[in-house]
């Protein structure tokens, strides 16, 4: 039965019965994470992810590289690549022109974190910010390095972070998903995949559920048109039995996986249209977030919504802002990238600090992997773009146990490779995994006779950013 079957046929005056249900098919809830608590104290209990799908220039926005002004033009040196490969669309161009940014930098806060102008509103809360300009990654293209950062490996099928979050530490609240997914609308240049956030070989109740702009939050959770409530209850009284009945003669585990769709589907009737209703929050929230939070589906309405989301102990949050595949005008394109997210993104870690909730919610931003610090294409004097580039790329991180006001790691004066602390995509998840108290190397599930997890074989915690 599909997915959506489960909505379709869970819902109703039925949930009686399926109290029921759940009893005799199951004595263990499937919303309950496999471990009874956390392998060490943790510091954080949700994680927000910020991910700008396509790739954001950290030449443009963090790493800041006056040399690549300086040397503006010229062909990128044989020292510095040192044969590593480029994509096939710079991989035959004469020339691998330097390309310094179009943007000023200065430096922000006690911290003296260096940003871009694009983001006046980040840097505001720089000092509660942690950059990481090491991070690099194994694939350098995007639906690869996506599925990679997402899942841990680069071939779809592996369980995505959040999965492996709900696995292992379950649901705190019984009336919505652990794992909710958001997408900017409008800014979809490339597809996401609901394998993104799928949950892989992991119980289904595992999986993120994605909540739409406009029209039904959620797909197939409203009653059909034309079905009673007797009629409903009547209908999953039988579809009951059928399942006791499967249970009894299979002992099929995936039965209470089912059941417990049905259960939640029926709490998210109600759940769902009050954590949306953003026309609930006070002047002063759209005072903080923008006019454009008042708009479903933009990255501000996302960001209030995530907010809304981890107050009622959602326990990973997954934002996505496509549109920052910049190959060519990119000083254009950046512009309006940047404006979407960086009054949103302050707001966000700003409001979760007026709270109390900063302090025990991780906020993650970052894309799939940096950009080239050589023009894609024409290089002039007012444009460029910039191919993938996985050997180095900024994040940053706040709160949930993160150092505020450092920068970790570092590149060389070309920006094109990692100088010192150099940080692996299975390190930031097995620092993830690590604020919210679980051992990657501890959190694992055995399918076709081996045990799996987020980190494969890889991963240290990256301890130097830890509070």
């Amino acid at each position: 039965m599909l997915r959506r079957d489960f909505f379709r046929f869970g819902l109703g005056l039925g949930g009686f019965a399926l109290a029921d249900l759940l009893r005799a098919a199951e004595p263990n809830d499937p919303f309950r994470g496999l471990l009874d608590k956390p392998h060490h104290p943790p510091k954080a209990k949700r994680i927000i992810s910020l991910f700008m799908a396509g790739g954001p220039s950290q030449l443009d926005l963090f790493d800041h590289k006056p040399r690549l002004n300086e040397l503006q033009g010229k062909d990128l040196p044989e020292s510095v690549r040192m044969g590593q490969r480029v994509t096939g669309m710079t991989a035959h161009q004469a020339t691998l022109p330097l390309a310094g940014s179009a943007f000023k930098f200065s430096k922000h806060g006690q911290s003296g974190a260096t940003l871009s102008e694009l983001l006046p509103w980040t840097a505001k809360v720089a000092d509660e910010l942690c950059f990481v300009k090491s991070l690099h990654t194994e694939h350098i293209n995007h639906d690869p390095a996506i599925t990679f950062l997402q899942t841990g490996h680069h071939l779809p099928g592996r369980p995505s972070a959040g999965s492996w979050l709900s696995y292992g530490l379950g649901s705190a609240n019984k009336n919505l998903p652990a794992f909710v997914v958001l997408i900017s609308k409008d800014r979809i240049d490339q597809p996401l995949y609901a394998r993104l956030w799928g949950n892989g070989f992991l119980p289904s109740t595992h999986q993120g559920v994605q909540f739409r702009s406009g029209g039904a939050p959620v797909l197939y959770l409203d009653n059909p048109p034309g079905v009673s409530a007797a009629a409903r209850k009547q209908a999953l009284d039988r579809l009951a039995e059928l399942q006791r009945l499967q249970a009894d003669d299979l002992g099929d585990p995936t039965v209470a996986d089912r059941v417990a769709q049905y259960e939640m589907a029926f709490r998210m009737q109600t759940s769902v249209p009050e954590v949306t209703d953003l026309a609930k929050e006070p002047k002063e929230t759209f005072e903080l977030y923008g006019d454009e939070a008042r708009t479903p589906g933009t990255f501000a309405a996302n960001c209030l919504l995530a907010r809304r989301l981890a107050e009622r102990d959602v326990r990973f949050i997954q934002l996505y802002h496509p549109g920052w595949d910049h190959h060519g005008g990119l000083p254009g394109g950046i512009r309006r990238q940047a404006k979407d997210v960086d009054r949103a993104g302050y707001a966000l870690a700003t409001d979760l600090k007026r709270r109390g909730m900063l302090d025990d919610t991780l906020v993650v931003w970052g894309g799939e992997f940096g950009r080239t610090n050589y023009s894609q294409g024409k290089l002039t004097a007012t444009d460029y773009g910039r191919d993938h580039h996985p050997r180095c790329f900024t994040v940053w991180l706040a709160g949930g146990g993160v150092k505020p006001g450092i920068t970790h790691g570092s590149t060389d004066e070309f920006g094109y490779n990692v100088a010192e602390d150099a940080v692996s995509v299975y390190d930031l998840q097995a620092t993830m995994l690590h604020l919210l108290g679980i051992d990657h190397e501890r959190l694992t599930y055995k399918h076709q006779g081996r045990y799996y997890r987020l980190t494969d074989v890889h991963g240290e915690v990256v301890k130097p950013v830890l509070a």
